[in-house]
């Protein structure tokens, strides 16, 4: 397993910190700590909280294409394999999905537009989505109920009781193939 850089494990520091204390608990001091590197080390890779978080951003939406892309690559299926991806990275990359979450909380508190990567990474989604093969309509909703169910997860907003989430799951994947 190839040795975690260190920008990289300052990212993962940061993440844990909006995920565990929220975004104003973010600081350049808070992540040099927790992620027990100096904070020149810290200030070398990311001059300012705006750099580190705008580099959180970049990272999570690095992580999360390159988990649905890999997906779309393995599926063998003539249709929906777009949306089946989508569905499938919320299925089993929960943890890693609490990392990106972290990245947008923190971007939009701190600045709105350092979310464009992820919403660049959306739009491309979108349109691969309605171009799959399947009803552009009920793609998008699929799409949209995963992203209603990340939400809700995220924010403890009624969030499902494990059984029922995966059932909501293999819902959503079963209409991929209609």
């Amino acid at each position: 397993m190839p040795r975690e850089s260190k920008r990289q494990k300052l990212l993962e520091a940061a993440a844990l910190i909006v995920t565990e204390q929220g975004s104003d608990a973010l600081t350049l001091d808070a992540v040099a700590k927790r992620a027990e590197v100096s904070k020149g080390g810290l200030l070398y890779h990311f001059s300012t909280k705006e750099a580190l978080v705008k580099g959180l951003v970049q990272y999570m939406n690095d992580i999360y294409r390159e988990n649905v892309e890999e997906l779309v690559e393995k599926d063998d299926g003539e249709t929906g394999k777009w949306a089946r991806s989508f569905i499938n990275v919320m299925h089993d990359k929960s943890k890693e999905n609490r990392t990106i979450s972290a990245g947008m909380l923190a971007a939009q508190g701190i600045n709105p537009k350092l979310l464009k990567p992820l919403q660049d990474t959306y739009a491309d989604w979108q349109n691969h989505i309605e171009h799959d093969g399947i009803d552009q309509v009920d793609a998008t909703i699929m799409r949209l109920a995963v992203d209603g169910l990340w939400l809700s997860e995220i924010f403890g907003l009624g969030p499902l009781p494990p059984k029922l989430r995966e059932r909501v799951l293999e819902r959503l994947l079963e209409q991929t193939y209609e």
